[in-house]
């Protein structure tokens, strides 16, 4: 089977969990026990107005013909008008305002995620059974076994009131002035040219925004961070016991080209699907942190959604969530064949 034969093998075969994922979507908002109209007119309406609008909206079709519309305009890309949250305005006007604070969130939270957990559990398992072993998987236990909700009130709580628990330690005025809960000012992004051109304005910014991020981010990579962490100890510990690794040794290999060719390169296997499988989190965890920390992104905008019945915008976070995950899915299949050359194509 050639490259290009499985990858879209692949693509086929996700149809069928794009449709499933879209279908699940429909059934709960419209079988549920929201009423999109209701939210729109609020509890003062009169049953003439709502009745208008249920129309105006469709709602008064056939189900299964809400459904098939439902589905043929996901599959068109034509994600529609919001009903609640932005009435008149189009769900790609409202994700393209929103989105840039979830990604801004989530380069952060699997930057902490990669560059702490991995390193650290590469470091256990080369170091087992010493106090920074210990020290290391009782840290990354904690930190997974931690609920994202939780450790974000609790940061919440504790940097609102720095000064008096953090020995006068003041963080809403620590580097520049920012506040606890509040939305990051991506405004340097417009133009990311600035930050070479006029750095004395735009570096406060860039700042800023990596200070106000940073609470949020650590809780929501620390579930990641936690796993990545437990599993490279494994895989090191594992690995570094092998046969390849002992006949290496024996040969006279250094300890360095040991631990860099062949210990952290057939480490990192076992790795990848956690690393991948990082978008279901930041995804999922992304509705509470963004809830809990007021960033607005896109898991702030999907939980406003859900929960007022704005059954087109729902559906069109939905539909692109569902896509991030497939194609990370495709994304982890195609890293294997890279990191492990006896991975093959005619295999997965």
């Amino acid at each position: 089977m050639s490259r290009w034969q499985y990858f879209l093998r692949r693509i086929l075969l996700s149809i069928p969990v794009v449709l499933f994922g879209t279908t699940v979507t429909f059934m709960i908002i419209r079988l549920g026990p929201l009423d999109p109209a209701a939210a729109i007119l609020g509890p003062t309406g009169d049953p003439a107005a709502y009745d208008r609008i249920r129309e105006q909206l469709g709602l008064t079709q056939p189900l299964w013909q809400q459904y098939f519309d439902f589905l043929f305009q996901l599959f068109t890309f034509d994600l529609g008008n919001s009903w609640v949250i932005g009435p008149g305005r189009t769900a790609y006007e409202l994700i393209l305002i929103h989105a840039p604070r979830t990604i801004w969130l989530g380069f952060w939270s699997v930057l902490i995620a990669l560059f702490v957990g991995i390193p650290l559990g590469f470091y256990a398992g080369l170091n087992p059974n010493t106090f920074s072993d210990y020290t290391a998987s009782f840290g990354g236990i904690v930190w997974r076994a931690m609920p994202n909700f939780w450790l974000a009130i609790i940061f919440v709580s504790v940097l609102s009131q720095s000064e008096d628990l953090l020995f006068g330690f003041e963080w809403s005025s620590w580097l520049v002035q920012t506040n606890v809960v509040t939305p990051p000012s991506l405004a340097f992004m417009s133009e990311p040219l600035a930050l070479l051109t006029n750095p004395g304005d735009t570096w406060p910014q860039l700042i800023g925004a990596i200070k106000q991020i940073a609470p949020a981010a650590i809780v929501l990579g620390s579930s990641s961070m936690g796993n990545e962490m437990r599993i490279g100890r494994t895989a090191v510990l594992e690995t570094i016991n092998s046969n390849y690794v002992e006949t290496a040794r024996a040969k006279g290999v250094s300890n360095r080209t040991i631990v860099w060719k062949h210990v952290f390169r057939n480490a990192l296997i076992p790795l990848v699907p956690i690393i991948t499988g990082e978008a279901f989190l930041l995804i999922g965890g992304s509705v509470l942190v963004e809830t809990v920390f007021a960033i607005n992104g896109l898991g702030w905008l999907f939980f406003q959604a859900a929960i007022q019945g704005d059954l087109p915008l729902v559906g069109s976070l939905m539909f692109i969530f569902i896509l991030i995950l497939v194609g990370t899915n495709i994304l982890q299949d195609f890293l294997y064949t890279i990191i492990d050359p006896r991975v093959g194509y005619d295999q997965s």
